[in-house]
């Protein structure tokens, strides 16, 4: 049996997916993620599955009111709940490690 703060975690991460989704549908809103970012197109699969680049896309999102907007719109739901699922995933912001 999952515990809330498992199932919480779960969920914030399947929106963050479901956000990063959203930002590569269009190649504007994907070119400055990747700049903001640092990260190249081709890690974006490897880096999607840690946590701290999920709640990194999320800090993204929160960070352009008119993406978050965009974003809580098309999903149907409250922007409230990005901020909401951010906080579920915790930790510091994602930084790409620098070879």
């Amino acid at each position: 049996m999952k515990t809330r703060a498992s199932a919480s975690r779960e969920a914030a991460e399947t929106l963050a997916i479901q956000a990063l989704g959203f930002i590569a549908e269009e190649p504007e809103r994907l070119g400055a993620f990747l700049a903001a970012t640092g990260i190249g197109p081709q890690d974006i699969r490897k880096a999607a599955r840690e946590a701290a680049f999920l709640a990194g896309v999320l800090d993204h999102m929160l960070g352009s009111e008119s993406l978050l907007m965009a974003f809580a719109d098309s999903a149907g739901i409250d922007p409230a709940h990005i901020a909401r699922a951010r906080r579920a995933l915790g930790g510091k912001p994602w930084e790409r490690d620098v070879p």
